[in-house]
């Protein structure tokens, strides 16, 4: 059976809130999702370490299965690899990065906040958005690894701890009209954070921009979704926790149980 596939890749789960989107769009188009769990999280590892594995992941991802389109749905990833991974393959390459700009022309008292990883909030790419799109704004930049972790456990059946939170949000507190998650994990816990921040402060995320910009390739590129309900299939490059948890989750959103990922 020739399946053409869109490849979903994230360091965890978080990237599940692009497929939810995407779903939306293009629901019968068949969707592989790898997450590469043996070095989570990618907010604390090296920039060396980041390339060669997301390049060698989705690249033997790409050699064994017929993917039509490559979305690394990790703004960590993203600001760094994207280069590297246009440059190895030769299908549409889509990333994701912090809402700067629709946050800067949402924004009514230009004060607005960036919620994402230590490792995106310190990336060049990051600060440069922040020149080009948000120049007039005042930007609050929180980086939190505890976030990501959170937010993974929620799908694993452990409630959100709303105190944490809130401490994790407390700089944006009466600071900011409008915080961006930078992160896919944060889009699963969304909810959570409007609660906490309150009505007078937008969350926004780049989940449907990027959804968006899937189905406008795969338009130009003649693409066709594979239209029968064939499982999609899901691969980590390591032993889950909480595996079979995980696994009624990916279930119930019509994925197949969690395999290994080919060798890279």
């Amino acid at each position: 059976m020739n399946v053409k596939s869109v490849l979903i890749f994230d360091s965890g789960i978080g990237g599940l809130s692009i497929y939810l989107e995407i779903n939306k769009l293009i629901p019968n188009q068949h969707i592989i999702y790898a997450f590469d769990n043996a070095a989570f999280p990618y907010g604390e590892q090296e920039d060396d370490v980041l390339v060669t594995r997301v390049c060698g992941m989705v690249s033997a991802l790409c050699a064994e299965y017929n993917i039509v389109l490559v979305v690394i749905a990790c703004n960590t990833a993203s600001t760094l690899v994207l280069p590297y991974l246009r440059e190895l393959l030769s299908i549409p390459v889509v990333g994701v990065v912090p809402a700067i700009k629709p946050a800067a022309e949402i924004s009514q008292s230009k004060k607005i906040g960036l919620l994402a990883t230590p490792a995106t909030v310190k990336r060049a790419y990051t600060r440069q958005l922040v020149q080009d799109f948000a120049f007039s704004c005042e930007v609050t930049m929180v980086g939190s690894t505890r976030l990501v972790q959170m937010s993974e456990s929620m799908l694993r059946g452990i409630a959100v701890d709303k105190d944490e939170l809130q401490a994790v949000l407390s700089p944006f507190m009466g600071e900011v009209d409008c915080i961006v998650l930078g992160c896919t994990h944060f889009t699963l816990i969304k909810d959570k954070i409007e609660d906490v921040v309150g009505e007078s402060c937008q969350v926004i995320d780049s989940s449907k921009s990027i959804a968006n910009r899937v189905a406008g390739f795969l338009i130009k590129e003649g693409q066709k979704a594979f239209l029968n309900k064939h499982p999609h299939w899901v691969f980590s490059s390591a032993s889950v926790n909480e595996e079979a948890v995980l696994n009624q989750e990916f279930c119930q959103i019509g994925f197949l149980s969690i395999q290994r990922v080919p060798i890279f």
